[in-house]
């Protein structure tokens, strides 16, 4: 069932809540669907204003190489047997991918307190940030897909 984007954004938060913002992130590989595990959260672009979907992933790994070859992914959210996919093209912000006129260290702070996380020493976050070569990763809504009514209980 497609949805319009406020109601595909709502579904987001709603399911991203309930499960600390663990999302499945789908990106594609150089053979096959390449997949993993993220803590995303809902925030405005830095530089657009408009509502993204974010995570920020570690430097050197296999999904920003997918990401740079071919910058569209997918994020499921789920919470029980209900879920929402959003799809849609993706912008990169990190040492190895600048962003012009972007406050990278914020951005990075932004997206994680977005994805439900809290850190007492801010100092330290960005060091480690930093030292793992840490990159944003902007997704851009552009379909939302979820389970039809009347399918959220069902099993296999």
């Amino acid at each position: 069932m497609s949805l319009s984007t406020e109601e595909g954004l709502r579904l987001v938060r709603t399911y991203g809540g309930a499960e600390h913002w663990l999302a499945v992130l789908v990106t594609s590989g150089r053979t096959a669907p390449s997949v993993s595990v993220v803590n995303a959260g809902v925030l405005p672009h830095p530089v657009t204003g408009e509502p993204t979907v974010a995570f920020v992933s570690r430097g050197g790994t296999a999904k920003l190489a997918n990401l740079r070859r071919d910058p569209r992914a997918t994020l499921v959210f789920r919470s029980g047997w209900e879920w929402v996919a959003v799809r849609g093209p993706v912008e990169l912000a990190g040492p190895d991918d600048p962003m012009p006129g972007v406050d990278l260290r914020q951005l990075l702070r932004d997206i994680f307190t977005a994805a439900g996380g809290t850190h007492p020493d801010f100092d330290t976050y960005d060091r480690v940030m930093a030292e793992e070569r840490r990159t944003a990763v902007l997704l851009r809504p552009t379909r939302f897909t979820t389970n039809p009514p009347g399918t959220e209980h069902e099993e296999g």
